[in-house]
């Protein structure tokens, strides 16, 4: 089973940016222990600063049909991007959204998500592990027998 975990703007900058907030870790470090948490598992991994080249990964992927489902990152995008929330409800893989901090605690803008409505689930506020939440929810929605 391969799972494609996607991050969108400022993640490159994790363990540099904020870490009081978004911890110390590196997003390599991330994606590295993901690897070794799920070593069943086959990963890519994508991060850009760009909107348009996180639609077009996530568009290329369903197309390639290589991937059984989404975790995704997508920063800020997330509080404004409908061009993104709209690529989702338009692929046919799950997309687990996940965050670092908690949004939900976090100032005004940071409260809404204009994607979680079309993701699969939302996963929020435990810092990396958030994204092993997101591949284990994942699993758990692949029928037995199709990993």
């Amino acid at each position: 089973m391969s799972i494609l975990v996607l991050n969108g703007p400022n993640l490159s900058r994790l363990g540099k940016r904020e870490p009081e907030v978004y911890g110390h870790q590196t997003l390599g470090d991330i994606n590295r222990e993901l690897t070794e948490s799920f070593p069943q598992l086959s990963f890519e991994f994508f991060q850009t600063e760009y909107e348009g080249a996180l639609l077009e990964k996530l568009f290329s992927s369903e197309d390639s049909g290589s991937f059984r489902g989404v975790v995704l990152n997508a920063g800020a995008l997330t509080h404004y991007s409908i061009a993104l929330r709209d690529a989702i409800s338009a692929v046919t893989i799950p997309v687990v959204e996940v965050h670092l901090s908690n949004i939900y605690a976090r100032e005004e803008f940071r409260r809404r998500s204009v994607i979680s409505e079309v993701c699969a689930g939302v996963i929020s506020g435990f810092g990396a592990n958030s994204y092993h939440l997101g591949v284990r929810a994942l699993l758990g929605m692949v029928p037995n027998g199709q990993q």
